[in-house]
This record gives C-alpha cells, structure tokens and sequence, in this order.
C-alpha cells in the first residue's frame, strides 16, 4: 500500500476578491463504455465512419423497435464500480429521461436515475508526494448518448449523424468534494486513469468519449462544514453547471472563470441563477446555454420496454477475481520492488503500457537504472518525435539489451547513449551492432597500462600536481580515455592511474 497522508483540502483562495469565499465543486463524468455494440443495439460503436452508418433500427427509433440489453455494457459498468472500491447493486432499473433535442430520435433518452447499478464508491485522488485527498463517488449509471448535430456543412441548415446514437456512457457522479481547480483536473486525471487500466473506457477527450461535466459553487468560509455535518446543499451556494469540458487546461480555467464570476455577482448584492453554461475557450470565459434542469423537469419514469436488471453475486464476484493490477498498486508495488521514488513511480505508471514497458526493461536488472533510461531517453525521445510508448521504435528486449551491456562493463554510459541512437534508427540488436561497430570498452589491463605510462611520461608537471592534490588526478584518466577513443573502461583507468602515481 501507499504511504499517504490524508489532506483536508484548503479553500481556494480567489485573487481580486472583496471578501473570503471558498470554491466548492462536483463533477459528472460521462464514460463511453469499451464495448464493440452499442447498449441497446448491435450496431457498431466505431469511431470516424461515415455519419448515419452505424445507426439501427433501435438507434433511430423506428417505430415496433425494442430495446435489448448488451451484457458486456453492463459487465463494464460492474467492473468500474469494483475498480472504485463501491457497492455493486445486484438490482437496478432503467428509466426515461424526457426532452426534445433534433438529435435524440427517440424523445427520450433511457438512463436510469432512481435505482442506478453501481452506488458509493472513491477516487483517490494525489495533490504531491505523500499527500492525497478523497473525493468520494455518490453513483455510477448507464444511459444512451445522444447524436451529434452539425451546423458548419450549409450556412441554411443543420444535418444530425445518428452515429453516437445508443452508444452506452457511464455517468460517474461526485460529491461536491473538489474545492479547487487542481484538484479538479487530478481527479478527472485519476479517474481516466483507473478506466484505462481497467479497460472499460478508453479515456479519449478529444474524441469526446470522456467528458466532464462540472458543477461549480461559491461560499463564505465554514459553510462547507456545515454541508458536511447535515448534509444540507443550501450551506454550499448556488451551482452552475459547464457542460461537455473535455480538456483538463480548460477544465481549470472554466473554472477559475466561473467561480469569479459568482464571486463579482455576489458581491456587487446580486443572486447566482443555477443555470447550464458553456466554456468558450477563445475568449476564456463560461456563457450562459440555458437554465439548470432539476430531475422533475425531465419527467422520468421506468422505462416499460426493460425489465429491472437482476444480476447475481456469485457473477460479480467473477469479474472482482479478474481484476487487473490497479494504478495505487502498480505504483506501491514499483517503489517496493525496484526502489523507485514516489516521482518516478508516478511517470511510469501513469498509463498502463508505459509500466508494462518499464516492467519487461526492469526484469532481471537494476530498476533505478531502468527506470532512469525509460524516463529520460525513451520518453524524452517519444515526446520530441510526438510518438507514443505502443508505437515506440525500440523494443524494451532492445533497451534491456543495451543496459545489460553496461552492466556487464562491455559500453560506457557515453556508449550506451550511442548506440540507443543507432538501434532507434536502424533497429537491430544492441550486442551485435556494438561487436560490428568497435563500440565496446577496452576492458584489457596490458592495454590500459600501456595508454596510462605514455600519459604520465609525457606530463610530469602534471604528476607533481597531482600528487600534490589528488583531486587532478582525473585530468589522467581523461587523456587516457581520450587516447583509446574513448573506450577504455573509466572505472579501470581511474584504478590504474591512482595505482601507478602512488594515490
């Protein structure tokens, strides 16, 4: 386990501001379930097709079409709850969501509000080294995403690809636990980050198939507290919801944005009105996109067409012995076994082909050393070139290869550095390219000594100052390096020179 210390979050402090207020945040995650069909449908969930190719009968509402529940859908939706540490609900139901948008074909949308499959659950959520808060998970539901409407192919009309239509989302609800921007951009990092470990969405914002959906309210010191104890949202100020963020920069400023804009309003003796805004990058401020909805609004009911989902335990209690290895584990685990700092755990873990890499680089050798070649020449090389670990042109056998050769004293460090260059580029194995390049050290004492005498010889005012002062003794090995190449073994040369000038 990780060796945290719980921090109560501090208010944020707001710059400009008249008065004290504290910053109090929820957030709505929607997750695109990983899942080939759609949640009601057989059609397919795949990005970039055609628009209207992947739209069924069910999708487009036509009339007699019913609805059919995808099993795997819900097993992810089960397996992210496990991954949150929350309870399973072994029963839950689907209901209708109703409202009118030229992109839901059906007039509803099915999602389910009162009896939701996954319930309480936590984000561990880290602000520094040691240091972590708890942002708890009020609920997990399913639901259908709705269409996608587009404006920008006619100056006279608006067209609707029904793609997304169906696709099965995750709804990840928060307590109001978030109390600054940070912290909200951490959370929404963990959170993608556990997903993509657990494999049940594949975290891809720019894609829109996670997006976040944040609640922002503002209110004087202590009022939190007394949320805390009773419960009561009135303690916490009238929220504002920005809608579809999709961006963890933009999810910060938006953020920052709207919490000034509370506070200005306030200030000056008026009243926040709970409405939905959008975040205009562009112009770096949150606009108004209509007033706040409250649950009645929707008038929701059991949708007649599904029966109540009953899942067994004994099913759940199958994938929960599935599970793969978790980010807090792997990391825990990383520090434990290859005595990495809680820094570096961190980068190698922060996506799960990235560890897996580092693992197989890291087996049999020195994990610090390991560690310290993946960090900052693999991926210092994949961020200048814009590649990624899964398409890396260096295999972790290949970099395992070249460690092994310095750990064997057969390359310098300098070499190592050469030679990564050279298997980048041409591929191939390290331990033959350095036999077919002259590329490994001089390791031969009679050699050494040979190459140490004739330095010596030649630099006598030299030798009196460094026995004189020890410490220039390095000029030594130096020239003898530089003479052989570069090659000589420098830990060799130092012993040689320090033994032949009576150091």
């Amino acid at each position: 386990m990780l060796d945290l210390t719980y921090e109560t979050p501090k208010p944020k402090t707001i710059a400009g501001a008249k008065e004290d207020w504290e910053l109090v945040i929820g957030m709505e995650i929607h997750a695109q379930v990983s899942s080939n069909s759609k949640l009601f449908s057989g059609a397919s969930t795949g990005f970039g097709a055609e628009p209207n190719s992947h739209v069924s009968f069910i999708d487009c509402a036509m009339p007699g079409m019913l609805p059919v529940i995808n099993e795997f859908c819900i097993e992810q939706a089960v397996r992210t709850g496990l991954g949150l540490k929350a309870a399973i609900n072994l029963r839950s139901a689907f209901d209708r969501k109703n409202y009118f948008y030229p992109d839901l074909p059906q007039g509803y949308q099915i999602s389910q509000l009162y009896h939701p499959i996954v319930g309480e659950g936590e984000v561990l959520v880290e602000m520094g080294p040691g240091v972590a808060r708890l942002v708890r998970i009020e609920r997990i539901h399913l639901e259908q995403d709705a269409g996608k409407s587009i404006h920008d192919m006619d100056p006279n009309n608006s067209f609707v690809d029904f793609n997304r239509t169906g696709v099965a989302l995750m709804e990840i609800v928060s307590r109001p636990d978030i109390r600054g921007p940070e912290e909200a951009a951490a959370y929404v990092t963990k959170l993608r980050q556990i997903l993509r470990y657990l494999g049940t969405c594949d975290g891809n914002m720019q894609n829109g198939n996670l997006r976040a959906d944040v609640n922002v309210s503002v209110c004087r010191p202590g009022q939190y507290e007394k949320y805390q104890a009773t419960q009561d949202f009135s303690h916490l100020g009238t929220r504002c919801e920005i809608k579809n963020m999709n961006s963890m920069r933009f999810i910060q400023a938006a953020i920052d944005y709207e919490a000034r804009r509370q506070i200005a309003i306030l200030e000056d003796g008026g009243k926040v009105v709970q409405e939905t805004r959008l975040y205009d990058p562009d112009k770096n401020e949150t606009r108004s996109m209509r007033s706040k909805e409250e649950a009645h609004d929707y008038r929701y009911f059991p949708d007649p067409d599904l029966l109540p989902l009953e899942i067994e335990q004994a099913w759940v209690d199958d994938i929960a012995a599935s599970m793969p290895e978790l980010p807090d584990a792997k990391k825990a685990r990383f520090m434990g076994d290859f005595g990495l700092t809680d820094y570096d755990a961190n980068v190698l873990t922060a996506e799960l082909d990235a560890a897996a890499f580092f693992e197989e680089v890291a087996a049999g050798r020195d994990g610090k050393q390991a560690a310290n070649w993946v960090i900052n020449e693999l991926f210092g090389r994949l961020n200048k070139e814009g590649q990624s670990i899964t398409s890396s042109p260096m295999s972790a056998a290949q970099l395992g290869g070249i460690l092994d050769l310095m750990t064997k004293g057969e390359i310098s460090g300098k070499m190592a550095k050469d030679l990564f260059e050279i298997v980048w580029t041409e591929g191939g194995d390290p331990a033959e390219l350095a036999a077919a390049r002259g590329m490994k050290q001089v390791t031969d004492t009679g050699a050494i000594e040979k190459a140490v005498d004739e330095i010596i010889a030649s630099n006598p005012a030299q030798v009196e100052k460094a026995k004189a002062n020890p410490k220039l003794a390095g000029w030594f090995v130096g020239q003898v390096i530089k003479a052989t190449g570069g090659k000589a073994a420098p830990q060799m040369v130092n012993e040689i020179v320090l033994k032949k000038l009576g150091l």
